[in-house]
């Protein structure tokens, strides 16, 4: 299916293939970031480098008008990457200034409307750790579904060094849900930066690789995720987020409704075919 692209962008357009539709590749390009759609993958890319892709209020609004984008469109999985030395160094220097407490409220809310537009996509995203990952890039890092780091990089919430609570930029919420309440309280209470092999052992990231061979690991992923039926996917997220908040029973209520609904799709269909009768890769559909 086609996509409609707002008027703020410009867009690119690879020449059509025979597969127009599946492999046609779109580009959004703004100031601080790019979005890729192809082949039922989306990828957004901070392309401020010399600024370590720092979160501005203009990276920010950037940001969440992107994530609406891909919420509007049918990809499959979506991409968070960037450019340069280091994923996300957090807030913009720039940007701390003098404010009223009256002021300073809606932009604190604000850093966070990334991470809810992301918590709240059905599909799957993934986090391409290139470079250090901190402060408010720690936060949108541990929104993600998954996060795959290079091995030489850091990542941490060292809002305590700076005279601010550690549990800024959804840092309190997700991260002692992620890793033991021991090494989150560390973590946020000292300002404590860990390196990729230590994240992985916490369990707060999924993959760690040499940095050459980390987009061939993202896009492996990437595809298995794609490849995957995306009613039953999103059912699954919605599952999972849930179950951070919901007691047990009601757990298992959204449990019953979810697989209900899955039972009846065309996609569960033609998974017991694939693999029961036909023993096959399933072609999932998404109905």
């Amino acid at each position: 299916m086609a996509r409609s692209w707002p008027r703020w962008t410009s867009t690119t357009r690879s020449a059509p293939t025979p597969e127009s539709d599946r492999r046609e590749k779109k580009t959004i390009m703004t100031a601080p970031l790019r979005l890729e759609s192809k082949d039922g993958i989306a990828t957004i890319t901070l392309t401020q480098p010399d600024r370590l892709n720092a979160l501005s209020l203009g990276m920010l609004d950037a940001l969440v008008e992107a994530l609406d984008e891909v919420r509007r469109g049918d990809d499959r999985v979506l991409v968070l990457a960037a450019t340069g030395r280091a994923f996300c160094a957090g807030a913009d220097r720039a940007e701390m200034i003098e404010r009223k407490p009256a002021e300073w409220e809606p932009i604190v809310d604000h850093y966070l409307d990334p991470v809810r537009r992301i918590a709240d996509l059905d599909i799957p995203v993934i986090a391409r750790l290139q470079g250090d990952t901190v402060g408010g890039g720690f936060g949108l890092a541990i929104a993600c579904d998954f996060r795959v780091a290079a091995r030489d990089i850091r990542l941490g919430a060292p809002f305590v060094q700076i005279g601010l609570a550690g549990c800024d930029m959804s840092a309190g919420y997700y991260l002692p849900r992620l890793i033991p309440l021991g090494a989150a309280t560390e973590m946020m209470m000292t300002g404590k930066l860990v390196r990729a092999d230590e994240a992985l052992a916490l369990g707060l990231v999924h993959r760690v690789v040499e940095p050459e061979g980390l987009d061939a690991t993202v896009a492996e992923l990437a595809g298995q995720l794609r490849a995957g039926p995306p009613i039953a996917l999103a059912f699954t997220k919605r599952a999972i987020r849930r179950s951070l908040d919901l007691d047990r029973d009601a757990e298992f209520d959204y449990e019953v409704f979810a697989q209900v609904n899955c039972i009846q799709t065309e996609d569960h269909q033609e998974g017991v075919r694939a693999f029961f009768d036909e023993k096959r890769a399933p072609v999932f559909e998404g109905r």
